[in-house]
């Protein structure tokens, strides 16, 4: 079911029109599990075995985990429930990849044999609850939390609907106590003995859903057909049309995700959950780990936590250190998709963060010179970093390896061929006045953040009106074809 669609706005009413008559808060979890599944069945069949699978696996193998006194019985559990994890989701997202590889490698070998395809379907949101999931018996063995009550506290935290399919990336030591206390009152800073839809969170709640629903089908479905008729075949063109088609899926993807990310905070925050910041102007990053910390935060916590950090972290020498970089974002974009486009996406991010620490640490002095604390400077570091953030976007969008290269070249090396630009830009003026104002917009959020906490302080009255306002443009350039969010493939 996407968000975008008027089923879902449905459903979401139902769901809160339950939730206000009905004020049993035992009734209220249980139809809220009930409401994530349907939500999740709706989309995707049979598959919510899947689901419901890996929340028997965890909730049983945490509870043991927690009885265990043994230390290596308890670390013998949590590998059996990491390998029941990892090895559901490697079944059915990198199986037919590693089948396509083999046969590639048993061609060029002369092998006749090629083993046949499964051609499974990818789960949607497989990633995503998985990685929940893990958090919960990693927390558990490093003693962060206790097992859940219930398996209904437990599976409410595996497919709580609003960040089910595309993130937020939940941890268990977050989510579970909002289950486990009173919901409280962001406003009044109460707490409350069953959900309830409060003024003041339904406000923000509905301002970041529109702010979600604009970024969505105002920006990124608009500069989508745009991005794809670059790079459907981009071979021949010019460095301008491709610099223009990049900085386009920048803004796309951008734009979907922390869209979709916005329209669950919301979702959650009207429900009276708090699920974490996933953006924070990535685009206004000075430097590769600093674009990290803002971009996808939820999963870079997430890789730097459970991954990067017990291969070692930067505890060990230099080499190791770069080593777990590489292993890190290789993995990183390996998690994106079974192709090697996001292999080499993922390979480029992991040397931009190693580069930079090594240039950090050769030369200090850089790091504190005084330039780069002027604005200036800070001009000077966005631009470089956005550079080749922008770059690595080529990788994550083209799949085909010529194409990827040509537009790459095209890219760094600009050929200053003589390109027509006013017949371009009138041709395609709707996506490139998108892209504009995208652009302005970043900036005073930049200049002025929380936004949308400041327009939910508007009085009622003016805050309806810039609501409606907001829904007249979604409405006026919407073309009545809602689109996928691109992370639901992942």
């Amino acid at each position: 079911m996407l968000f975008n669609t008027i089923e879902f706005v449905i459903f979401f009413i139902v769901v809160l029109s339950t939730i206000v008559i009905v004020k049993n808060r035992k009734f209220q979890h249980l139809f809220v599990l009930f409401a994530s599944y349907f939500f999740f069945y709706y989309s995707s069949n049979y598959l919510i075995t899947l689901l419901i699978f890996t929340t028997i696996w965890d909730f049983y193998f945490g509870k043991a985990i927690w009885k265990t006194v043994d230390g290596k019985r308890k670390k013998a559990l949590l590998m059996c429930s990491l390998a029941g994890n990892l090895g559901l989701l490697g079944f059915y997202k990198y199986v037919d990849f590693a089948i396509t590889q083999f046969n590639i490698l048993g061609t060029s070998f002369d092998l006749a044999t090629q083993i046949p395809l499964l051609n499974l379907t990818l789960p949607i949101g497989i990633s995503f609850y998985t990685f929940h999931s893990i958090t919960y018996t990693v927390g558990i063995y490093r003693e962060q939390l206790t097992p859940a009550k219930s398996f209904v506290e437990y599976a409410i935290f595996v497919a709580f609907f609003p960040q089910l399919v595309a993130g937020p990336i939940l941890r268990a030591k977050d989510f579970l106590p909002q289950l486990r206390e009173k919901i409280e009152n962001f406003e009044t800073g109460t707490k409350l003995r069953q959900i309830l839809i409060h003024h003041s969170n339904l406000k923000l709640g509905i301002t970041l859903m529109v702010f979600g629903f604009f970024k969505k089908m105002f920006f990124a479905d608009n500069i989508a057909p745009f991005v794809d008729e670059i790079f459907s075949n981009p071979i021949g063109l010019d460095s301008v049309s491709i610099i223009l088609g990049i900085i386009g899926f920048g803004i796309q993807i951008y734009s979907d995700f922390s869209g979709y990310s916005d329209i669950a905070l919301g979702a959650a925050l009207i429900l009276g959950f708090k699920i974490p910041l996933n953006f924070n102007k990535p685009y206004f990053a000075t430097s590769p780990p600093d674009f990290w910390r803002r971009w996808h935060i939820s999963l870079s916590s997430w890789l730097r936590d459970y991954l990067y950090i017990p291969l070692g972290g930067n505890r060990k020498s230099n080499a190791r250190t770069y080593l777990n970089l590489f292993i890190v974002m290789f993995l990183g974009g390996l998690w994106h998709g079974a192709s090697w486009n996001f292999v080499i996406w993922g390979l480029l991010h992991g040397l931009y963060l190693a580069l930079h620490r090594f240039i950090v640490k050769k030369f200090p002095i850089l790091q504190n010179h005084y330039f780069f604390k002027t604005k200036l400077g800070t001009i000077f570091s966005i631009l470089i970093t956005q550079y080749f953030v922008f770059l690595a976007w080529i990788p994550f969008r083209v799949r085909d390896f010529d194409q990827m290269l040509y537009s790459m070249q095209k890219y760094l090396i600009f050929d200053f061929q003589t390109v027509n630009i006013l017949p371009f830009l009138v041709t395609h003026k709707l996506p490139i006045t998108a892209m504009v104002l995208f652009i302005a917009l970043h900036y005073v959020s930049y200049k002025k953040p929380n936004l949308h906490e400041r327009f939910s302080q508007f009085r009622l009255g003016y805050w309806t009106v810039f609501i409606i306002l907001m829904m007249i443009a979604i409405i006026f350039f919407y073309d009545g074809n809602p689109q996928d969010f691109i992370y639901f493939r992942f």
